[in-house]
């Protein structure tokens, strides 16, 4: 008998949720086969197994939180395991980081089923249309249509008992259209996620539960104080889009707006470093490096992962590390590696049409800044009426660290420095 513990998911992850069994009581399973998917604040990754055997008890369930090295499962060890089972136990403390890692990059991520003939009598799902690569492959081989499989886990996810089921009593066979993340980005937002219906529930477990926590320490811990400021963002428009085709070309990603404004706020923050600090202790710490945080959805998640030295990057460079990391947060790749170290944010929330926001602060940082939709707009230059590209800026401080004087100067700066691109004088690379 061999026991199956929680474990460790990142430097500073302490616990995690059980998302969702991959396996069942009397199942086989082989030495690092996903055993159940864990979601933690920092990243959605598949539990493998130290060892091959039968198992035997689960003792977590689905929905439930636990801290790392406690057990989730019990497995009965074959002969093998059992004649070098000191051994194994060594070796598989060893391989548990290695390995998580590795899964976590190489097989963690749902595949979204896109229907186009559905055969339920009414328009609930059937389950919420997120499927662990087990159960995917199962369904595939069975031919089955995981849209008409009732699914009994957490949130409404198939299970693998779900899919054997569906195997024996024979559910739907009707074909339907399978979307690789990796062949293409074009899925529906109902394949992907389901809107709560009105008077249900929700668990919040999780990337949720972290962020509801953050939000609230950071409400409660550090005084917001607020500012906006305009910015004439019409040559930067006029750049970006000069450069925007041929640089999909050469480099295979877009050159997004979102660039432009983080390479600005980076030299910034090298102007005036008070906003790149933190409050700690009754203290101010000063950070050395400029590492710039930025906001990514993924539905009902938000992730903050970090562009580390954004000032010393190009254009070019910050365009590649947003488009990276937004796909890394999509595809359930990010690493807790990859969220730490922030020490300013940046949110996009023009994304979304906004046009005025007060963001909440990333504790322990200084300040967030929002940058707001750039939209044309009649303005006044030199007593005449001209139509311009115009986007708000606005941030929020810690009014312990800084005042309006500091904060005013650093808009000020991100604002010129905004205006002064153009396609003579701004260099991508």
């Amino acid at each position: 008998m061999m026991e199956i513990k929680m474990p460790k998911l990142g430097e500073s992850v302490h616990e995690g949720t059980i998302e969702q069994w991959l396996v069942s009581v009397g199942d086989k399973v082989e030495e690092y086969d996903p055993l159940c998917e864990v979601i933690t604040d920092k990243v959605t990754a598949e539990v493998p197994s130290s060892y091959a055997g039968t198992i035997r008890q689960i003792i977590v369930e689905e929905g439930t939180t636990v801290a790392v090295d406690e057990v989730i499962c019990i497995l009965d060890a074959d002969d093998q395991t059992l004649e070098s089972a000191e051994e194994s136990v060594s070796q598989a403390e060893t391989q548990s980081d290695s390995t998580n890692e590795s899964k976590e990059q190489d097989t963690n991520h749902t595949i979204p089923v896109e229907s186009h003939n559905s055969a339920s009598s009414d328009n609930e799902p059937k389950n919420n249309g997120r499927y662990s690569p087990v159960v995917f492959k199962l369904a595939s081989e069975n031919e089955i249509d995981l849209t008409q499989v009732v699914g009994t886990g957490f949130e409404g996810r198939v299970t693998k008992k779900d899919v054997e089921k569906a195997i024996k009593e024979g559910t739907s066979k009707t074909s339907s259209t399978i979307i690789s993340p990796k062949d293409s980005p074009k899925v529906s937002k109902q394949a992907v996620y389901n809107e709560p219906s009105p008077g249900s529930s929700i668990p919040v477990n999780g990337v949720r539960k972290q962020i509801a926590q953050n939000m609230v320490n950071s409400v409660n811990e550090i005084p917001h104080a607020w500012m906006m400021v305009e910015a004439d963002a019409t040559n930067l428009v006029k750049t970006r889009n000069y450069h925007k085709q041929s640089f999909k070309e050469s480099e295979g990603y877009n050159l997004t707006f979102f660039a432009f404004f983080v390479k600005a706020v980076a030299e910034g923050l090298k102007a005036y470093p008070l906003l790149n600090s933190s409050w700690q202790d009754s203290e101010i710490v000063m950070h050395k490096d400029v590492n710039i945080s930025i906001a990514v959805a993924d539905e009902d998640k938000l992730y903050v992962p970090v562009i580390k030295n954004a000032d010393e990057k190009s254009i070019k460079g910050i365009a590649r590390e947003i488009n990276e990391l937004a796909q890394k947060a999509r595809n359930k790749k990010l690493r807790s590696e990859d969220m730490q170290g922030g020490t300013f944010t940046v949110n996009n929330t023009g994304t979304f049409g906004s046009v005025s926001s007060m963001g909440i602060i990333n504790h322990p940082q200084a300040a967030i800044l929002q940058i707001e939709s750039v939209i044309k707009k009649p303005v006044v230059i030199d007593d005449m009426i001209a139509i311009r590209n115009m986007v708000n800026l606005c941030i929020s401080i810690d009014h312990r660290i800084l005042d309006g004087l500091q904060a005013g100067r650093f808009m000020n700066f991100v604002k010129t420095r905004i205006e002064q691109y153009s396609i003579e004088h701004t260099s991508i690379y």
